[in-house]
């Protein structure tokens, strides 16, 4: 058999080389587009509400897929993390149910493609990401109904709907709420038919740049599965990490942990975005110091007779946001532990807040 000369065999490899060029050229210069033809309303998300999105895609390939996220602070992958995938009928129509959220993007995407369970900012195409198309909402925005609370002279809504805070399915009950006659607020979890229930309330405005100071009855009581927190967080603002900055009492699932509390700014994966320590027991004043590029966290001792009543104090100059739409949240909630789940109710008491401008 006679072989090929060189030059018959590099113009074989070149027609080869072209040839998958174009075939790679034509599918990122196709216009593959979506279109929605059914929006869920604008509302804040939560597990309780679901409702069907659908809609139609122009120039797909055999195989591909869509993926839907609803945005309701993050943006979360709908309808669960473990089923993704919507597919593409033979008359390029799509439909799945979807929880709520403010906007919702859909993503036309290739096969293999792994998508996050949630996202900061909206998806973009690129990669395996061929097309995206996000939409508001229908209708004006709604919110969970939440109960009004006056506390230390602040307004405060109460959170009646369930959360994924701290990576888990969360339930609130705002009866878990209240203030006594002397003004303290007590928070506390619950169990109800083998189900937690958890505390949450919010400020209902915005204060800014400042001093946060908390008062707290002695914790050393808390179960490591619990958290306590007094945090700042911005729904809209996903590209700034939620203006999130935080101050959390917890063992965080483990009883060995010499340290219970911690100081942080978001996002907790960037090294020296966390200051740990240990808080003693006894009332504790936390107080978080917001300046522009700078936030200052400060714990001491509450009781007048303490002889030393620093107990820590770190101050954090990278990452610090400055002031949008950020409300202060105070959350009891539990938190995934399989060595020390929660074995029984729990209770804090909060003297006061205090805000300095």
């Amino acid at each position: 058999m006679k072989l090929p000369s060189r030059k018959t065999v590099a113009r074989l490899l070149l027609l080869a080389l072209c040839v998958a060029l174009n075939s790679c050229q034509s599918r990122k210069g196709d216009t593959a587009s979506i279109e929605f033809t059914k929006v869920p309303p604008a509302a804040q998300g939560g597990p309780e509400r679901v409702e069907t999105i659908a809609g139609r895609v122009h120039g797909f390939h055999p195989g591909e897929q869509i993926v839907i996220y609803a945005h309701s602070g993050p943006w979360w992958i709908q309808p669960y993390s473990d089923h993704p995938f919507v597919p593409i009928q033979s008359d390029s129509t799509w439909s799945t149910p979807t929880h709520f959220g403010f906007e919702y993007a859909a993503l036309l995407v290739e096969k293999g493609y792994h998508p996050p369970p949630t996202m900061d900012v909206a998806p973009t195409p690129g990669g395996p990401v061929i097309s995206v198309a996000v939409v508001k909402g229908s209708g004006p925005p709604t919110f969970a109904p939440t109960k009004p609370l006056k506390f230390s002279g602040y307004d405060w809504a109460i959170r009646t709907v369930s959360s994924n805070r701290g990576g888990a399915y969360n339930l609130y009950d705002p009866d878990n709420v209240w203030t006594d006659a002397n003004g303290a607020l007590h928070m506390r979890i619950t169990n109800r038919s083998g189900l937690w229930y958890c505390a949450q309330l919010s400020l209902t405005r915005s204060l800014g740049y400042g001093t946060y100071v908390l008062t707290i009855r002695d914790t050393s009581h808390l179960q490591p599965a619990v958290v306590l927190s007094m945090y700042t967080f911005d729904e809209w603002h996903g590209d700034q990490y939620y203006r999130e900055m935080d101050v959390e009492i917890s063992r965080w699932g483990d009883a060995a942990s010499k340290n219970n509390a911690q100081y942080g700014v978001q996002p907790f994966y960037i090294p020296g975005n966390i200051y740990p320590f240990n808080a003693p027991t006894g009332p504790l004043t936390y107080s978080m110091r917001w300046k522009s590029g700078s936030v200052t966290f400060t714990t001491a001792h509450a009781s007048h007779g303490a002889t030393n009543s620093l107990v820590a104090e770190h101050e954090f100059t990278s990452g610090v946001p400055s002031p949008g739409q950020e409300q202060v949240k105070l959350e009891f909630y539990v938190i995934p532990s399989d060595k020390y789940p929660l074995q029984e109710g729990s209770e804090v008491v909060i003297e006061k807040f205090e805000y300095l401008p």
